[in-house]
């Protein structure tokens, strides 16, 4: 019997689904398969490409190739400000054909941007000088600038474009509608590098006769306050915020018009008084120029906007990752007052972005809305750990009567909020949670037998939905909210499971790229804001980390060619300044094992093991591109660094560097201790964790390694039980006093202690989530292209797999589901009375590897038949081995 087609899903252009203004001259293309039946493949497929009036511009040919991913165009030049569309024909292995199509457009392709950058006009000033006293708040944060245009358009429109960016924060606004829904725009970089620009279809809200655009502009990222640096806590990058755009409008007559920001818009500070990521927000109603963004507002008194010279061209690219967006909203469990009067709500869930506020006021009624992640004993609002950054959004009513107001250009990290002002009892649906982060498509699913564990994926899930904005931050609600490249490599691969961050990670890569040192240094922090400072070990060596991941996740092979110059410039300047391959020298910082608790690591151990590791990546990236001088150098260098290591810190009965668990776990994981003192060095590992109660005691580099390496070695029961834990220090522990997502530190809140030291104390910090990539890898069992724990480079973005899932004692069942870059994988199982039984999902164009614990001569049926397995001892125990192609099946496993 024939099967049906195969179906094409998910196509995307450069990682996007919406690709709408792209700066590579030779986009990819990638999609993914579904169908029914076993053992599906695509035998061939061919890509055309055609502008809208349908002429082709490439046409790749029909192809024998199984390849459904990172099709580089190869056509004819393609024409800056143009779309496209892409066709894609594949054939099944029954040379049956399935089309489907989609569109891109591309951005400037490196053309001269010729928009004038327009500002507060030279009278009204940009952010003063320190000494003056000019602003109405006590932070000094700036003015918000309404900036606005009349033009009028002859005929109907057939098309529409607006380009725009800022040195700062904008939201344009055509006809009295915003433009679009991103928040934050443009994106967080090092703008003396790089600026972002955004791309928009407003055909729709443009009409025939008198229109408006209109936009608004605040300090943002660029020049509000920002980071750590009490010294410069404003104004990293400039103290004047800067407008840039231009409108592209075709008419159906034929004729192209464009409207452009220059000298003859209209600026006016209006409502905003301030609007800042740190500080919050200030509207003020009375000052609300209502109207200010339709045609027929009368703009006499408002003087031309300002005009400077704003970033330079060349600086100038498309937007890389999806936008940060509004990705859900959430009602308050609960109101009650405080005991220092404030209403305060709870929303159930320590979230990242603002709120909606419907309250009555009174005509100059100031009302206050205050954001804390915490409550105090006494129940009032927790704002200690918020250091200098202020979570306050504050409305000045200009009447009597209803209000419902929403912040601009703030957000906030919180589970609580508190309203002052009121001189009633609020309703509980009158605030609403704005939850706010890139829109970045996620692909996860997890449930099984406990709730802990359950809640833990989802504390996991929502400390990654709140901190990626932008940039991964390290925190969202006190005065950092900084790309820390450690927090982000560590987390990495939990995070690939839960997201589609192929974009959004190759835009953090760029910013990394962008503050590399003259001497090869990569940053602590990407981007930098004040730091100049060389990069620690495990931070900057995210660098190298990164690439070879989105490699193995999702198949993108450029990234790794783009960063091979920047990755070796660094492993060479680690390697000048440790000549003896001990890494001791020019670790600024070096943080180590950041925040553990227990027993330290030495710091040199942990660089000098992240040294060898970025040796052993740095071969794969040679392998990766065949660059055969290359591999044999770096392979030499990881031997020369693990000689060392393990002649300074590797002892003959397996004890290494000071015991501590995160010794043990970097040692085993890099593949640094020696062959015969590998089951030696595991038995000290496991003899530590019981000594310390059978609780972890480590930090943000150990954490993302203990459940793996124990799994790995044949301890998969103590992996469970430290996960399920619900001593002090685990991540049972946070769960059951309320976390709904992951603190920054183990004992952040204690009942002996109460808060840690509020310097450094986060409730929403996602490093230590990083056990999240055990969870799928080991309970679900989901692995890319690897053998035994061993990297496939013949296999990328799941085109192989291997299925390994690990029963736990105390649990019954769990389910795993994964969207791939090649398709949705399922890994389902539960226990019965006699065995188990496997329900799994293997997507078409797809193999996998399927390692079930199982003794010899048990009774294996897949889908009801009996089939052959090999039985290898791995991970400790025995497990019956067996290769499947696509399909969804049914494994029972009964022991003999």
């Amino acid at each position: 019997m024939t099967n049906t087609p195969l179906k094409i899903n998910n196509l995307r252009c450069e990682h996007l689904q919406e690709a709408v203004a792209l700066d590579e001259p030779n986009p990819r293309f990638s999609w993914s398969l579904s169908g029914e039946g076993y053992n599906r493949t695509q035998s061939a497929h061919q890509i055309k490409v055609t502008n809208l009036n349908g002429d082709i511009l490439w046409n790749s040919g029909k192809t024998a190739s199984a390849e459904t991913l990172e099709h580089e165009y190869t056509g004819a030049p393609l024409s800056p400000l143009k779309t496209y569309t892409w066709h894609v024909t594949i054939w099944d292995e029954s040379d049956q054909k399935s089309t489907a199509k989609s569109q891109f457009t591309m951005g400037l392709l490196h053309t001269k941007w010729d928009a004038q950058w327009i500002c507060v006009p030279p009278s009204k000033g940009a952010r003063p000088p320190e000494a003056t006293l000019l602003y109405r708040n006590p932070f000094r944060a700036a003015n918000v600038s309404n900036f606005r245009k009349n033009f009028t358009l002859p005929t109907a429109v057939k098309s529409a474009r607006l380009y725009a960016t800022a040195l700062g924060a904008y939201r344009f606004f055509i006809n009295g509608e915003r433009v679009s829904d991103d928040y934050l725009t443009p994106s967080f970089t090092d703008y003396h590098k790089r600026v972002e620009y955004q791309s928009y279809d407003v055909a729709a809200q443009l009409t025939q006769g008198e229109n408006a655009i209109g936009a608004l502009l605040a300090e943002g990222w660029y020049a509000g306050f920002l980071g750590l640096d009490s010294k410069k806590p404003a104004g990293i990058w400039g103290r004047k915020p800067q407008l840039s755009a231009f409108l592209l409008v075709e008419l159906e007559n034929g004729h192209t018009i464009r409207i452009e920001t220059d000298g003859t818009w209209k600026h006016f500070i209006g409502g905003l008084i301030y609007s800042d990521m740190l500080k919050g927000e200030k509207f003020d109603s009375r000052m609300y120029p209502n109207g200010w963004d339709t045609p027929n507002f009368n703009d006499q008194q408002w003087p031309n906007a300002g005009t400077d010279v704003g970033a330079p061209a060349d600086y100038l690219c498309a937007a890389r990752a999806q936008p940060v967006r509004c990705t859900r909203k959430l009602k308050p469990k609960s109101v009650k007052q405080a005991p220092d009067g404030a209403w305060i709500f709870d929303l159930g869930q320590n979230m990242v972005g603002f709120c909606t506020a419907k309250f009555k006021a009174k005509t100059d009624q100031e009302v206050r809305l205050v954001h804390a992640e915490m409550l105090q004993a006494n129940g009032d609002l927790y704002l200690e750990n918020l250091r200098t950054a202020q979570q306050e959004d504050i409305y000045v009513a200009h009447k009597d009567g209803e209000v419902e107001y929403t912040p601009t250009f703030t957000f906030h990290g919180f589970q609580y909020v508190g309203i002052y002002g009121l001189d009633y009892q609020p309703d509980i649906n009158d605030i609403e949670g704005i939850v706010i982060n890139n829109d970045l498509p996620e692909v996860s699913t997890f449930n099984c037998s406990s709730q802990l564990l359950n809640q833990l994926y989802s504390n996991i899930f929502w400390g990654q939905r709140g901190n990626f904005v932008s940039v991964p931050m390290d925190c969202p609600q006190r005065d950092e909210r900084l790309g820390w490249t450690a927090d982000g490599q560590v987390f990495a691969p939990t995070a690939a499971y839960n997201m589609d961050i192929s974009a959004f990670y190759t835009k953090w890569l760029d910013d990394i790229v962008d503050d590399q040192s003259e001497e090869g240094a990569f940053p602590d922090v990407a981007p930098r804001s004040n730091s100049t400072n060389d990069g620690a070990p495990a931070w900057g060596d995210a660098g190298v980390i990164l690439p070879l991941l989105l490699h193995d996740r999702y198949g993108d092979k450029r990234i790794v060619e783009r960063m091979y110059q920047p990755m070796k410039k660094w492993i060479e300047f680690i390697r000048k300044h440790n000549p003896d391959y001990i890494r001791e020298n020019r670790n600024h910082n070096n943080y180590g094992d950041w925040l553990y608790i227990g027993q330290a690591t030495p710091n040199d151990l942990v660089a000098t093991a992240y040294y060898a590791w970025m040796a052993k990546l740095m071969s794969q990236a040679a392998t990766l591109l065949n660059v055969r001088e290359d591999i044999a150098y770096y392979d030499a260098l990881y031997e020369c660094i693990r000689e060392a290591f393990v002649n300074k810190y590797v002892n003959d009965d397996g004890t290494i560097g000071s015991s501590s668990q995160t010794s043990y776990l970097l040692s085993l994981f890099v593949g640094l201790v020696p062959e015969t003192l590998v089951k030696k060095s595991v038995n000290h590992l496991v003899q530590n964790i019981h000594d310390a109660d059978d609780k972890v005691q480590i930090g943000f580099l150990g954490v993302r390694h203990i459940c793996p390496i124990l799994s790995q070695f044949g301890h998969s029961d103590l992996a469970y039980k430290l996960a399920m834990s619900e001593k002090m220090p685990s991540w049972g522990y946070s769960i059951v006093n309320g976390a709904t997502t992951i603190w920054e530190r183990w004992d952040g809140w204690t009942h002996e202690h109460g808060f840690q030291v509020p310097n450094m104390n986060s409730f929403n910090h996602y490093a230590y989530g990083s056990v999240g990539e055990w969870m799928f890898e080991w309970m679900g069992g989901i692995v890319p292209g690897t053998q035994h724990n061993v990297p496939n480079p013949d296999s990328k973005a799941y085109q192989s797999f291997t299925l390994r899932p690990t029963l736990g004692d105390d649990l019954t069942h769990c389910d795993t589901g994964f969207t791939s870059p090649n398709g949705q994988i399922t890994s389902n199982w539960k226990k019965q009375a006699n065995g188990a039984e496997y329900t799994i999902s293997i997507p078409a164009n797809t193999t996998a590897n399927i390692e079930l614990e199982a003794e010899q001569g048990a009774s294996i049926t897949v889908n009801g038949e009996p089939i052959q397995v090999n039985y290898q001892n791995i991970y400790g125990s025995s497990r019956a081995v067996f290769g499947l192609g696509s399909g969804d099946y049914t494994i029972s496993v009964k022991p003999k």
